[in-house]
């Protein structure tokens, strides 16, 4: 008996992380289905970005689909900046490890910037270069 009572933590752990996995397959064929309507998107655990011409879409990944999705144009953003820890960094030069990754759009008629959160900074780099070359253009 008390090496059944010895496995029932393994148990509970195995049965923990099943769930787990069950819960991100479905966060991510979720966003499957969602961005199929892009030209071009990305996933994460902290944020989904779609974009489609110039709008960007961006939300947050759950089972049953994005949430809090918000809608900007790239032809209102002055510029975009890439944040790790907070600060400020090159996007063509980012660092190798940090956290708090964000893109940063600052748009001119509100009042707060719109921050994107990444979980890599060379993801968030990646779209920073892209999307300022759509800027620019």
């Amino acid at each position: 008996m008390e090496r059944g009572l010895l496995w029932l933590p393994l148990l509970a752990l195995f049965i923990w992380l099943a769930w787990a996995g069950w819960n991100e397959y479905q966060k991510v064929e979720a966003y499957r289905t969602w961005a199929s309507g892009f030209e071009r998107a990305k996933y994460d655990i902290y944020a989904v970005l779609g974009q489609k011409g110039d709008n960007l879409t961006w939300g947050k990944p759950t089972r049953s689909g994005p949430v809090n999705l918000e809608t900007f144009s790239l032809k209102d953003v002055q510029s975009i900046r890439l944040l790790v820890n907070d600060k400020p960094v090159d996007l063509d030069k980012p660092p190798i490890s940090g956290r708090g990754v964000v893109l940063e759009f600052f748009l001119p008629n509100s009042a707060n910037s719109v921050r994107i959160p990444f979980t890599e900074i060379p993801l968030a780099a990646k779209w920073g270069k892209y999307l300022q070359q759509e800027l620019s253009e």
